[in-house]
């Protein structure tokens, strides 16, 4: 076989469906989030991001850098290697200690990004516990497919926060196996919120255990920003909740929350923890100062929210269609990919406005979109000028506008 001639013909094939993943080439500004500068052949050229998941600007935080500079004094870059054999660093037990208080649960477990907590945590638990089966959303994050798959334990897929499928289907499988449900509170691409209260009663009506991902959540809700668990009250309902640490907290990492003998119990069989150099303890230490403060602050969910308010309003005024939900994830939908990916890259040369197109297979086909992310950073200018620049575009590409 010619491989090199496979690799160039399947790039090819994505070329021409408008599909290729360009990355651009970002240098963050310390203290000016969401600036940028862009480096091109043609030289260094400043860009306003709109499509991080930093969603409240805290990766560029001082109290968060002066964390991580101190941390980085005091113990050096790395963390020598795995937990089991080079030893858990301080910052990592204070950092477990702040993400269970903040779910309010007994015990909480650290690992080095959100896709490896959600693959180890589901893959050991279908795999150590005899016959589960796992109920599983069908948007679910690709870390968590990934996960049930590699538990090789039975799973069953239900329709997308429905609940008279989730019951039909709970109450068709052995009455005796015993279930965990899986599902996501923020969905990361068309930003609805699942029915966490029902979820939670379905699982009381069949036995079930409850895994919610709140990675896109953790931060942005509920009064110490732990998510919409905690803004509806219901934290103390699941079973475990799983969170991030590189979106809304702003630096790296995923977790688990839980009771302490279920966070034991991953601690103890999850080769995605046991055998993973650790966290740096910089990190750790950036992390526990972004949750203390977001803990204590509301000011930038309360301003996050009012640029997401806004941002729609200016949509809205343009016709430019969007996808309404309850949160704070834009998506202005497209439909093409071609033409999502031909707006994105004039944004970037002609308007210095950085997003990136989402396209087949994140999103399924003819649902191609931008997926803006305003942060409480992005100003009415930031907002007016991304609003005029896709207004222009949308004309250019003669596509349909929304009806008010």
């Amino acid at each position: 076989m010619d491989f090199e001639a496979f690799f160039k013909s399947e790039l090819d094939s994505l070329h021409q469906e408008g599909r290729y993943r360009v990355f651009a080439d970002l240098e963050r500004h310390r203290g000016s989030f969401p600036r940028a500068t862009r480096h091109t052949p043609e030289g260094p050229k400043e860009v306003t991001v709109w499509c991080s998941n930093d969603y409240l600007g805290m990766g560029q935080h001082p109290a968060v850098i002066a964390a991580m500079h101190e941390a980085i004094d005091h113990c050096g870059a790395g963390a020598g290697g795995t937990r089991n054999i080079s030893g858990t660093t301080h910052y990592h037990v204070l950092l477990e200690q702040e993400l269970a208080d903040l779910h309010g649960k007994e015990s909480a477990l650290v690992f080095t990004s959100g896709y490896i907590s959600n693959w180890a945590t589901l893959g050991t638990l279908g795999q150590k516990i005899p016959g589960l089966i796992i109920f599983s959303d069908a948007l679910n994050h690709a870390s968590m497919i990934e996960g049930i798959r590699y538990a090789k334990c039975d799973r069953v897929i239900w329709k997308h926060n429905d609940l008279n499928d989730l019951e039909a289907k709970l109450a068709a499988a052995d009455p005796n196996a015993p279930k965990l449900i899986a599902f996501e509170s923020v969905y990361s691409m068309d930003g609805d919120i699942a029915p966490i209260k029902e979820i939670c009663d379905l699982a009381d009506k069949y036995g079930a255990m409850t895994y919610l991902d709140e990675v896109h959540a953790v931060g942005m809700y509920g009064p110490r920003g732990g998510g919409i668990a905690e803004r509806e009250g219901l934290m103390d309902r699941l079973t475990i909740i799983e969170g991030t640490l590189g979106k809304a907290f702003g630096v790296m990492g995923g977790y688990i929350a839980a009771s302490t003998a279920l966070c034991d119990f991953i601690r103890s069989f999850a080769s995605g923890f046991i055998f993973t150099t650790a966290l740096p303890p910089t990190l750790a230490a950036g992390a526990i100062a972004s949750i203390r403060h977001l803990k204590a602050s509301p000011f930038e969910r309360v301003r996050h929210q009012d640029r997401v308010k806004k941002l729609r309003s200016l949509l809205d005024a343009r016709g430019i269609p969007h996808m309404h939900n309850p949160s704070h994830i834009v998506p202005i939908m497209v439909g093409d990919a071609a033409k999502c990916k031909w707006i994105s890259d004039i944004l970037l040369d002609s308007f210095d406005i950085y997003v990136q197109p989402i396209n087949y297979p994140t999103v399924p086909r003819k649902t191609e979109r931008l997926r803006i992310t305003p942060t409480p950073l992005h100003s009415d200018g930031d907002l007016e000028r991304l609003v005029d620049g896709v207004h222009q575009l949308w004309s250019r590409c003669a596509l349909a506008r929304a009806v008010a």
